[in-house]
C-alpha cells in the first residue's frame, strides 16, 4: 500500500478507463462556500491511494482531475457524497457523478442500527479498525503530516469493498432501485446545499 501525494492536479491517465473511483475531500470546515477545499482523495480499489492538495489561493485549475471526476462513464464512490459533490462542484466547477454512496446505502439496509459512520461500517462489514484521530485537524496548512496523509487515504481505502457488501444486501432485500434513485439525486441535493437550502426539507409539509 502506497499513498501518492500530488500538488494541484493528478497525472493524466492516472486510472484505467471507466474504472470506478472512490472519492473523498478534506476542507477547512463544513460550510462549502466559506471553507475552502484542501485535499481530494482518490482510489480505484487497488493497493494505492492518491491525495491531491490545493494550496491557499489555489485557482483550482486541475484539468486532469476535473476530467477524471466529471467523466460520466466513471462511477464515483462516496461516503456522504452530498458534502463531497458540493465541495467539488463549488471549487472545481464540475459535477462528480454518477455517484454511489455507502452512507445512504447503509441507512437503507442497516436499519437495525443508527450508526452509519465510515468507522462503524468498516468495523462491522470488513472487520477492520479505522482511526478518526485526524478528522478535525488543519487541512489548509503549508504541509500535511504523515498522520494526516494516512487518515485522508483511509477514507477512500475501503469504499470499493464496502460497496460490494452493501450492494449485495440491498439486492437481497429488494432496495437497490430505491438506493439508485437516491444516488441519482445526490448532485441535485448538493446543488440545493450550495444554493442555500442545507437542512430545509423541501419535501416537508411545513
Amino acid at each position: 500500500m502506497t499513498v501518492h501525494f500530488h500538488e494541484e492536479d493528478v497525472p493524466a491517465d492516472l486510472f484505467a478507463p471507466a474504472a470506478s473511483i472512490a472519492v473523498d475531500t478534506e476542507t477547512m470546515g463544513l460550510i462549502t462556500p466559506r471553507d475552502r477545499l484542501c485535499v481530494v482523495q482518490l482510489s480505484d480499489g487497488g493497493p494505492d491511494e492518491h491525495l491531491v492538495r490545493f494550496a491557499a489561493g489555489s485557482a483550482y485549475a486541475a484539468p486532469n482531475l476535473k476530467a477524471l471526476l466529471a467523466d460520466p462513464a466513471r462511477l464515483k464512490l462516496y461516503h456522504f457524497g452530498r458534502f463531497d459533490i458540493a465541495a467539488l462542484q463549488h471549487y472545481l466547477g464540475i459535477v462528480a457523478a454518477p455517484a454511489w454512496d455507502t452512507k445512504i446505502a447503509s441507512r437503507l439496509i442497516r436499519t437495525y442500527t443508527d450508526r452509519h459512520g465510515l468507522k462503524e461500517l468498516v468495523r462491522e462489514l470488513l472487520s477492520q479498525e479505522l482511526s478518526k484521530v485526524q478528522q478535525s485537524s488543519d487541512w489548509g496548512g503549508p504541509a500535511l503530516s504523515d498522520a494526516q496523509k494516512d487518515y485522508a487515504a483511509s477514507d477512500v481505502r475501503f469504499l470499493h469493498r464496502l460497496k460490494d457488501e452493501l450492494e449485495r444486501r440491498l439486492v437481497r432485500e429488494g432496495r437497490m432501485d430505491l438506493a439508485q434513485a437516491c444516488f441519482d439525486f445526490l448532485p441535485t441535493r448538493a446543488a440545493l446545499d450550495i444554493a442555500g437550502w442545507p437542512e430545509i426539507d423541501i419535501f416537508a409539509h411545513a
